[in-house]
């Protein structure tokens, strides 16, 4: 009877824990999304006019443009101790990686154009 009620209790603190866990993760996946909202918020205005003023073959127009998109905040991880960071605009065709780190802007016409 003992052993029963020891493996029930197990049981129930198992079910427990994990509940707080999901909990927890839940709680953190809402604030690192309204993370990446204000930041991109903040970086949308310094990247298209930093894509606008971006040396090109291949004009970036935002504010002229008929088809554009934002693809949003991405990050690449280089190595152990370094995350290269880029916010990607599309107006009409024409990519633009924005560094929110170096303040600069990379222009491609497609994605293998792009660095």
């Amino acid at each position: 009877m003992i052993l029963q009620r020891t493996i029930v209790g197990l049981f129930i603190l198992t079910i427990a824990g994990l509940a707080g866990a999901f909990y927890i993760d839940w709680k953190l996946a809402v604030q690192v999304r309204t993370m990446k909202a204000f930041v991109e918020g903040y970086v949308f205005a310094e990247a298209v006019a930093a894509c606008e003023k971006a040396p090109s073959s291949t004009p970036f127009k935002w504010n002229g443009g008929t088809r554009t998109s934002v693809i949003g905040l991405n990050s690449v991880k280089l190595d152990k101790y370094s995350v290269s960071a880029s916010y990607t605009l599309v107006a009409d065709g024409v990519y633009c990686d924005y560094d929110p780190i170096k303040k600069k802007a990379d222009i491609g016409s497609n994605f293998l154009e792009r660095d």
